[in-house]
């Protein structure tokens, strides 16, 4: 727990200026505080005559003994001056100027610790976020996307709530705490030892509360992600949903989870509101137990504290309560903000995989060829690929075929290095990728996938994203070659145009034709192209064709093809079966041979 808090609070570190600033002008509060509470022995003893009064100047020094001669010395002059009344007056004045600086300076150290609070979380969100971009695909594999945007949405805001709110309470209470049990020690030793004694009771049980706590906001947590989750994939395929009539099914899959969910969100109330409560009726006690101690040693004929001393010392005593209540609570808040923290961490500490390394080479043109030697790759157990030997010369055409799940979109994607071999290298003009550095790499490549990822902004800054400082004319352009000028023209906005969540509002060939354009102002020498055609009626799928043809030309390209008609000009065919290469060379090569290939290409031939 202590090395979690520890690692939120280095997130504090950029706003110590203003952590320490917050710092100060508590330690001022306090100090006025204190002072108001002090004036009220002089007060009673000489109000009420308990005390005579002092004509002799004392002298003033900084030390307890001394400051309350002087004040007692002080206010005498006034009751002999101008009476017990304009004494009163005084007291009253001197009480109202320590509370509004005591007040001034409260609001002087909230003012400061807003900073560091928002701050603080502003920088963990944005290394969560930062991570989610650098973790490799397979992450996400593993994890699902309701479960990840919970955690650096309200993870992150429990966070905020639960720890970055008590952060003044971690340092201003315990000095509170401290300073005035400091003052009741000057008071009464005695009494002081006693209501120390019975601080560890109240601790324990406010422990064993805040543990209970932390298991359940942590319970709590994972089962609400369960419902981001379902939400997510219920809206992406809510068609499906309806389709097969599967409405029913899926409410009563989120009613059940969410009933889960809200009896564990009550237990978590119940154990948090118990806190309040309960540090309040330990309170009363501990103050019942020290006025019946207290009240003894006022009696008892050998009194060791006068009736003022202990009135005072109760109003004092009665002000560590709300401190300590606030400590009390931010425990049990801080307890419940770490279940959301431990979440966090898991994103944060998720292995990258994908590293690069500390002396990467630049690579900004690709001048030879691209070389698969001896490549293994798996996921978990399983290998997808099998020691895969092949060379893509500079300015080639390359297709790569065969049935579903033979790995070819685990080829294309290790060469962006989405996933990194496990076996043997991947090499362009001879240097292994794992020299290079990573955005380099990927800076020489387009990718077109058969998923047209668009994002929901206009069709401007869908083709240029990525690039900064683009012009009009060459985004126009790119949207010729990619035969998406047309349609893009007769939009309300023409390239202003907003296009809607994923392009919703869009065609599926405009959307693929959207993301040829941007692959195009990319101007990468090397082209991947991921069935880019295979999910579009006849029509769409050859104006993509003729785009596509545009985009290749002087290119290297790497066209993976569901249609084998796509593909009958390639300079090379690949033909992939469960992870290794089988067969290879021209389209009539490949028919000659009549293997795979050439049954592919006779079925999909009986098909049409």
């Amino acid at each position: 727990m202590f090395k979690k808090y520890l690692r939120i609070l280095a997130y504090v570190k950029p706003y110590a200026g203003y952590a320490i600033l917050n710092v100060i002008f508590n330690f001022f509060v306090i100090v006025f505080s204190l002072v108001s509470f002090v004036m009220l022995i002089p007060f009673l003893n000489l109000l009420f005559g308990k005390e005579a009064l002092v004509t002799e100047n004392p002298g003033f020094s900084f030390s307890p003994d001394s400051a309350m001669e002087y004040l007692n010395y002080f206010i005498s002059q006034i009751i002999i001056s101008h009476g017990k009344v304009q004494a009163l007056i005084f007291i009253c004045l001197f009480l109202l100027g320590t509370f509004f600086f005591r007040n001034l300076f409260r609001f002087l150290a909230m003012f400061y610790l807003a900073n560091v609070r928002i701050g603080a979380v502003k920088g963990i969100r944005n290394d969560v976020y930062n991570k989610l971009l650098i973790l490799p695909l397979s992450f996400y594999s593993d994890h699902k996307k309701g479960d990840i945007i919970a955690r650096i949405t309200t993870d992150v805001q429990e966070v905020e709530y639960s720890i970055m709110n008590y952060l003044e309470m971690i340092v201003r209470d315990p000095i509170t705490i401290v300073a005035y049990f400091i003052t009741l020690f000057l008071m009464s030793t005695q009494l002081t030892l006693f209501v120390i004694v019975l601080l560890p009771i109240t601790g324990y049980l406010i422990g064993r509360i805040g543990r209970s706590l932390r298991k359940e906001s942590k319970i709590g947590q994972e089962k609400f992600a369960g419902l981001m989750a379902i939400i997510e994939e219920s809206i992406s395929g809510l068609r499906i949903i309806k389709a097969f009539t599967a409405i029913d099914f899926s409410n009563e899959k989120f009613t059940g989870l969410n009933g889960s969910y809200s009896k564990t969100l009550l237990k978590i109330y119940r154990t948090r509101d118990l806190s309040s409560p309960l540090s309040e009726f330990l309170s009363s006690a501990v103050i019942v137990v020290v006025l019946w101690f207290g009240g003894r040693l006022v009696l008892s004929d050998d009194a060791s504290i006068t009736a003022a001393v202990f009135i005072t010392y109760i109003v004092i005593f009665s002000q560590i309560i709300p401190p300590a209540k606030t400590f009390a609570t931010g425990f049990y808040s801080i307890q419940k903000g770490l279940a959301s923290a431990e979440r966090v961490f898991e994103i944060l500490d998720a292995s990258e995989v994908i590293e690069e390394k500390p002396d990467a080479k630049p690579i900004q043109s690709f001048k030879k060829e691209i070389e698969y030697r001896n490549v293994f790759f798996k996921y978990q157990n399983e290998y997808v690929l099998q020691n895969i030997n092949c060379t893509i010369p500079k300015g080639k055409i390359i297709a790569i075929v065969g049935p579903s799940g033979g790995g070819k979109s685990t080829f294309v994607d290790m060469l962006p290095r989405f996933y990194d071999t496990i076996k043997g290298e991947i090499f362009i003009d001879g240097v292994s990728l794992k020299d290079y550095k990573i955005n380099d790499i990927r800076g020489l490549m387009g990718i077109v996938t058969q998923e047209a990822i668009l994002f929901n902004d206009t069709v401007f800054n869908n083709i240029a994203f990525g690039k900064e400082n683009v012009s009009e004319e060459d985004v126009i352009n790119a949207s010729k070659v990619a035969n998406a000028h047309e349609f893009i023209e007769k939009m309300e906005n023409a390239y202003q145009s907003n296009i809607g969540d994923r392009g919703t509002k869009l065609s599926g060939g405009q959307r693929q034709r959207l993301s040829i354009a941007r692959a195009v102002l990319r101007n990468p020498p090397i082209l991947i192209m991921d069935e880019a055609t295979s999910a579009l009626d006849t029509e769409s799928e050859r104006l993509v064709q003729d785009a596509l043809a545009n985009v290749m030309s002087n290119r290297t390209s790497i066209v993976i093809a569901h249609r084998l008609s796509t593909i009958i000009h390639a300079d090379e065919i690949i033909v992939l079966q469960k992870g290794e290469i089988v067969e290879r060379g021209t389209h009539h090569e490949l028919l000659e041979k009549k293997g795979v290939y050439r049954k592919l290409h006779d079925l999909q031939t009986f098909d049409s």
